[in-house]
């Protein structure tokens, strides 16, 4: 069964989606929404470029729209509308506001019949599964989740705002002593500080006062103040040279006892040269997924505690028994 796929949003999860749709033969991408002037769009495929504004006039021509938008702003409102058309498949990552945007999400969906599936990706989406199974196989435990090294894209943004500063870029880097605790079994108690530190890369705007730049850059709450956080001034060269991918990655874990000093350590870890690329190739995967419960109608919303994982895979549910169980 072809999915045929529709991407609203071009920025670098849009096109790590385009190039996920390649490595599938069973999903076809046949158009991109735009809010820019479609003419504008210069695309790596052979998808149709299609202005927002006529995105209605597509409902019977696709079977899951993939929608690439910002958590921030875009996909509340976008994912809701966009339900009551399509089938639709987001990357939400604001942990705290999934419920809110799950009930959204599923009324819209069930009054029209749809299926989507949100919050999917890495965390939350891969790192959710891992510790849902974890934590149900070990219930006398405790789960450790650790982001890094990567890039974090809302801290790089957030210093380029300070005044002075013409361009940066911002690692997560996990602590190893805090991981080499949790791999020992001792199940330690660990602050945010503890976990995690954060390296900055910032190049200045001429004239700027970098001792200031630094002070506001580790003060600043939300962000960087309960961390450790280094600093780094250097040029747009250096930047460009060194710092212009986007990887990351990290580790979920839980460590647990199954009887009185019978210890058990269960460790899943990513390690992503690109960020927006993974994160698209499981847009894609949970987007066939989406089209196959719509065909069962199976409507609502779904997160990925929902999809079965046979769902997932472009192979055969005998093909899948025989080669990977």
């Amino acid at each position: 069964m072809i999915t045929r796929i529709a991407i609203l949003g071009y920025g670098n999860l849009g096109r790590g989606v385009e190039a996920a749709i390649k490595k599938n033969p069973d999903i076809e991408l046949v158009a991109i929404f735009t809010r820019r002037n479609p003419d504008d769009l210069k695309i790596k495929s052979d998808a149709q470029v299609v202005s927002i504004n006529e995105i209605e006039d597509w409902q019977n021509k696709i079977d899951v729209l993939i929608i690439c938008g910002g958590s921030a702003t875009d996909l509340p409102m976008q994912t809701p509308k966009y339900a009551r058309i399509f089938n639709v498949v987001d990357s939400f990552d604001t942990h705290a506001k999934i419920p809110e945007h799950f009930k959204n999400v599923d009324e819209s969906a069930k009054c029209a019949n749809k299926t989507a599936i949100i919050s999917v990706g890495w965390d939350p989406g891969m790192f959710s599964l891992n510790r849902l199974y974890a934590s149900a196989i070990l219930p006398d435990g405790k789960d450790y989740t650790f982001w890094g090294k990567g890039v974090s894209q809302g801290h790089s943004d957030a210093i380029r705002r300070i005044e002075g500063v013409a361009d940066a870029k911002q690692y997560t880097i996990p602590i190893e002593e805090a991981l080499d605790a949790v791999r020992s079994g001792s199940n330690p108690e660990l602050s945010t500080k503890q976990k995690h530190k954060r390296e900055c890369f910032v190049v200045l705007k001429e004239g700027a006062n970098a001792s200031k730049i630094e002070q506001e850059i580790k003060t600043m709450p939300n962000y960087f103040a309960d961390y450790d956080t280094t600093v780094h001034f250097i040029s747009q060269e250096e930047l460009n040279k060194n710092h212009s991918g986007i990887p990351h990655g990290g580790f979920v874990l839980r460590s647990g006892e199954t009887s009185s000093n019978t210890k058990h350590l269960i460790e899943y870890s990513l390690k992503l040269d690109s960020n927006p690329e993974f994160t698209s190739s499981v847009l894609v995967a949970y987007a066939r997924a989406a089209h196959r419960l719509n065909k069962e109608g199976n409507n609502g919303c779904k997160t990925v505690f929902d999809i079965a994982p046979m769902y997932l895979s472009s192979k055969t549910s005998e093909e899948l028994i025989a080669t990977m169980l």
